[in-house]
């Protein structure tokens, strides 16, 4: 189900709908890792994820922000915080991640209407930076999207 390329996650391969999904956090920071990737190539994923109100910030929540012709970015809450913890728990939340899967997987299946081929591309989420293994996100993906086509990107 999921395909691995070396490339760009912001410069997604194949025919169709692409949304490009990433993960963020719950506290507002915007700064580090791929985030930095999208920013300079659009303006409008930051610009959104910084007008979520705090109280509409939490885990689960999914943002789709349309950047170009059949293109868009959807940032998904799926880290608490930013830091691990006082225990050494990494920040990234694995079921939070889950859901926003499945939400951008059903987005996905509404642009399609069985006529457009609609496909999911991510950077390793939830694995740089944040410290999450490969190994359980790639069955959270698996189990998440469904027949959603999904590319993964290894960064050259």
């Amino acid at each position: 189900m999921i395909k691995y390329v070396k490339g760009d996650a912001t410069a997604p391969i194949g025919k169709g709908i692409k949304l490009i999904v990433h993960v963020c956090n719950d506290i507002g920071a915007w700064g580090a890792g791929f985030v930095l990737a999208l920013s300079k190539k659009w303006d409008g994923p930051e610009t959104e994820y910084r007008r979520i109100p705090a109280a509409k910030r939490k885990l689960g929540y999914v943002q789709y922000i349309p950047v170009g012709d059949n293109t868009f970015v959807v940032n998904m809450i799926g880290q608490h915080n930013i830091k691990p913890n006082e225990f050494g728990v990494s920040p990234v939340r694995y079921g939070a991640i889950g859901v926003c899967l499945k939400k951008a997987a059903e987005f996905a299946r509404t642009l399609n209407n069985g006529k457009t081929p609609v496909s999911i591309h991510m950077p390793r989420i939830g694995c740089g930076l944040a410290g999450g293994s490969w190994t359980i996100m790639e069955q959270v993906i698996e189990e998440a999207v469904g027949d959603v086509p999904v590319v993964v990107y290894d960064f050259e």
